[in-house]
């Protein structure tokens, strides 16, 4: 197994929302500069993610009273649009890093949040080992949780789809117990018996190595476990947090879209010889085109933006109600701004012409990411679901992917 250099020594701590979305957007103008050529050869970000975990973004979410900035759902969204308008795969990495760290703000024991809080401050990042192949659904979990006399456990089982895991510190792995019930085990990442292997090979999201981890009788001591199937007894907001952060992500990926585009356009495309135009960006049905773009990109943000305000509202106040309207609200998001992705990534060579579909200049990433970021889950559902609310009254699913 190799092995990864540790997190930065003296990780920054962000204080606010206010210096979070700075630091965001810097790193996102440092990302975007070589990101083309990772995609292409596939290069892994890790001195990237080293620069991610030293300013300290993974721990925005940390809650105050652990010396955490605790940001709003508002702006750790704004965060990942900014980050996937540079770099998609960058922005998806970390992605279940927050999700797992707000599975301990609801499960975890005290003694729980203040050691894995403290490990997220000086910059540990947590991958992910959730999803299963070759099972009947996507919830059906095979990895078990084999109990000991002593009260620790042995976790064995295959996991694939395990993004961020290749870079991780931690590797949360969700599995199931004697009582059948999930649980998520935090598991480090040189832990005996556990191997992260890099066999991603999807057409985009090229350097997220959300590949493989096979966990043979791992040692998992009691206090590393939580209850994770305890979150889906009451109102949540864990599927809706996951969610909108994949709706930022999407977001992001048709607005970084939009504005190669628009470079594109600007410097090098040639007007149309029926325009009448010494500029293609003088051509009205060009124009026309990029306003169309443009209000659907601005409409995912605006719903993207909508939803993190209610997933703010309701963890100020959670009730069913609320969680239900969190959760409908970031469906929305979803599905809009999973169009706009695809949508702008492929018509990003429509508006540009035949020189953009040059294999040299990447541009194709961003439709590649696009179409495959969005098939995490089907959008097809959340309209199911959007409308039984609207029309029924009928309260989403407290499944965790919505």
């Amino acid at each position: 197994m190799s092995s990864l250099p540790g997190p930065p020594e003296g990780a920054h701590v962000i204080a606010d929302d206010a210096e979070a979305l700075k630091v965001a957007a810097a790193l996102a103008e440092e990302f975007r500069t070589a990101a083309a050529e990772r995609d292409a050869t596939r290069r892994l970000p890790h001195a990237e993610l080293e620069r991610l975990s030293a300013s300290g973004l993974p721990a925005i979410t940390v809650p105050a009273e652990y010396g955490g900035a605790e940001v709003t759902a508002v702006t750790l969204a704004e965060v990942f649009r900014l980050l996937a308008t540079a770099d998609a795969s960058l922005a998806q990495i970390p992605q279940s890093h927050f999700v797992y760290v707000n599975v301990l703000r609801r499960q975890g024991s005290a003694a729980q949040q203040a050691f894995f809080f403290g490990e997220v401050l000086a910059g540990k990042r947590f991958g992910n080992a959730q999803s299963e192949a070759g099972t009947k659904h996507l919830q059906d979990i095979r990895t078990r949780l084999e109990p000991h006399a002593d009260g620790s456990y042995t976790l064995t089982g295959v996991k694939h789809y395990s993004t961020g895991a290749l870079f991780a510190d931690w590797i949360p792995v969700l599995a199931r117990a004697e009582d059948d019930e999930l649980y998520v085990a935090y598991v480090p990442r040189d832990a005996p018996g556990l191997t992260v292997v890099d066999d991603w090979d999807g057409m985009g999201q090229r350097t997220t190595a959300s590949g493989t981890v096979r966990l043979d009788a791992v040692p998992v001591p009691a206090d590393r476990v939580v209850p994770h199937h305890l979150t889906f007894r009451g109102p949540q907001l864990h599927g809706a947090l996951a969610q909108l952060l994949h709706a930022a992500i999407d977001a992001g990926i048709a607005s970084g879209a939009l504005a190669e585009a628009v470079t594109f356009v600007r410097t090098k495309s040639r007007p149309w010889f029926e325009s009448g135009f010494d500029t293609a960006a003088e051509d009205p049905l060009l124009i026309q085109r990029f306003g169309e773009l443009a209000i659907q990109v601005r409409a995912a943000e605006a719903l993207v933006a909508a939803a993190a305000r209610a997933v703010d509202t309701a963890r100020d106040g959670l009730t069913d109600d609320t969680a239900a309207e969190a959760s409908i609200a970031v469906a929305t998001a979803k599905v809009s701004a999973a169009n706009a992705a695809v949508e702008t990534g492929s018509a990003l060579f429509e508006v540009s012409g035949t020189r953009s579909a040059l294999h040299a200049l990447g541009l194709h990433r961003h439709w590649r990411d696009a179409r495959t970021h969005t098939l995490h889950d089907p959008a097809r559902w959340k309209v199911q679901h959007i409308g039984r609310h609207v029309l029924n009254g009928t309260p989403p699913p407290r499944h965790g992917l919505l």
